[in-house]
């Protein structure tokens, strides 16, 4: 089989464009890295008011797209740009529905007219690959907001000499969020009723846009193996576990890769001082300038200093992790926190800091710039999350010698080893039962051995050894592929 494969990558959001998770990383990563195999590959997003004030070249195409809606027709914009001034990134347009402050949600809750939101962008996306005369052998596309593409190449577009060769790719990155909605919403969609029940795209009487990707695609997957497992059982399903064991045949794992070229302690352009494995001292000097920037106590500089860089969410660990807050903060400890998410956790940690001014820095929104000096800057990074598909943070904190404690779940586990102080192997710290108390043994575990030179400087070491590197995870995806349209062939 040729690998000039024709991938038109469909997404909610791509780094540098747009972001509000790691879902953004991965679209500004893996592109690169198949366009490099040999992919000829086009990004398909919408065009958010965070593209407009990304700073990136964007030109307004002074075309636009129909779109049929109902009994009407919408009208798409389309805008181009390029990702790594090499790969064509196509930007779906419509200010009524995507010139907003956020992406998805307010911290009050949904926008309310989602489902017209991600109907019309995949309805466009679809058209739009018609419109530049792009032929996919591949559309890969992305979480709830894209579902519906499958939905659509397996009905409206069935026999549609356009895409009669194309075979589509999903993946999960979360299933927790599923594009559900009120039944009436069918109808917006402007797929065939048949689709509308238990086997298709209906979920206890509402619809499920997440279902319609994982009913309808060729083949699935998530972001790594263990997730692609866990979401099979009913713990870690959330109610599509059903479903899922049902194409389990289909269903695959590949673990995200980290796009080094972005995340490297030796090139960093956000950090005080660059370092590497032979010579650590610039990671003192990063230590102190992220204190600094937080107005900390100096006396921290010689005490383990934790981070952490996360969405405010109880999936994230975040409710284990204030049962035991007061335990950990009366430990000689400095504790560095980045994100936004629930509002109770929002007013918590502004009181934790207000109580301990001195060894607590909070700031409450996303800023990649913190974020890197986090990574570069923090002893130990916690990432106690409830589940966790992949997980990007704790990748980045291993290439910076930050080192992880992390729950065992999804790529978490995939990734991270357990340090053994015997044969020195290792590269964090993992508890197995989500719980606070094994959370803030393993805290404790890690913070005696960084008062250990000798097993310290070996868990820096064996972090930033690790590799995952998207090199790895893009062959895994080309491989993918082509499962895709072997197994389109073998149906038809």
């Amino acid at each position: 089989m040729k690998n000039s494969l024709k991938v038109a990558f469909i997404t909610p959001e791509a780094y540098p464009f747009a972001k509000t998770g790691g879902l953004a990383d991965v679209s500004g990563a893996l592109p690169k890295f198949l366009h490099k195999l040999g992919c000829n590959i086009i990004i398909v997003i919408p065009y958010y008011r965070m593209v407009k004030k990304s700073g990136q070249p964007i030109q307004y195409m002074a075309e636009e797209i129909e779109v049929p809606f109902l009994d009407e027709v919408l009208r798409a914009e389309i805008y181009q740009g390029k990702l790594n001034g090499e790969i064509p990134v196509y930007f779906i347009g419509k200010d009524e529905f995507f010139d907003r402050e956020y992406l998805y949600a307010t911290p009050k809750g949904d926008y309310f007219d989602n489902a017209e939101r991600f109907i019309f962008f995949s309805k466009a996306s679809l058209l739009l690959c018609k419109h530049i005369e792009f032929y996919p052998d591949i559309i890969h596309h992305h979480e709830w907001q894209t579902g519906l593409i499958s939905a659509y190449l397996k009905s409206i577009y069935k026999n549609d000499p356009f895409f009669l060769p194309t075979a589509s790719v999903f993946t999960i990155h979360n299933v927790a969020y599923q594009g559900l909605f009120k039944k009436e919403k069918f109808s917006l969609t402007g797929l065939p009723i048949e689709m509308y029940n238990p086997d298709g795209i209906e979920f206890w009487e509402r619809v499920n846009f997440m279902k319609a990707g994982i009913v309808y695609a060729d083949v699935i997957n998530t972001v790594s193996k263990k997730y692609s497992e866990e979401i099979q059982t009913p713990e870690y399903g959330y109610g599509l576990d059903g479903i899922l064991r049902k194409r389990k045949e289909d269903l695959f794992g590949i673990i995200n890769g980290v796009d080094y070229q972005e995340w490297d302690p030796s090139k960093d352009p956000y950090i005080k001082k660059n370092y590497d494995l032979r010579d650590l001292s610039g990671k003192r000097e990063c230590k102190r300038d992220l204190i600094r920037e937080f107005n900390l106590s100096q006396s921290l500089e010689n005490l383990p200093l934790l981070g952490m860089i996360s969405r405010l969410t109880d999936q994230k660990g975040f409710d284990i992790l204030y049962e035991i807050l007061d335990e950990l903060l009366s430990l000689d400890i400095g504790f560095v926190l980045l994100g936004s998410g629930e509002q109770k956790y929002h007013d918590l940690f502004h009181q934790v800091a207000e109580r301990f001014p001195q060894k607590v820095g909070i700031k409450i929104a996303y800023d990649n710039r913190l974020a890197h000096m986090i990574e570069a800057g923090a002893d130990i990074f916690l990432m106690p999350s409830k589940f966790e598909p992949c997980g990007l943070n704790q990748i980045y904190s291993l290439r910076y010698g930050t080192i992880p404690v992390v729950r065992a779940t999804g790529g978490l586990d995939d990734t991270i080893v357990s340090y053994d102080p015997i044969t020195k192997k290792g590269n964090g710290f993992k508890f197995k039962n989500y719980n606070s108390k094994e959370f803030l043994n393993q805290i404790k575990e890690a913070i005696q051995y960084f008062y250990q030179p000798e097993h310290w400087n070996c868990l820096i070491k064996n972090a930033m050894n690790s590799d995952f590197s998207w090199e790895r995870s893009a062959e895994a995806y080309l491989e993918l592929y082509k499962k895709a349209l072997k197994k389109k062939e073998n149906r038809e």
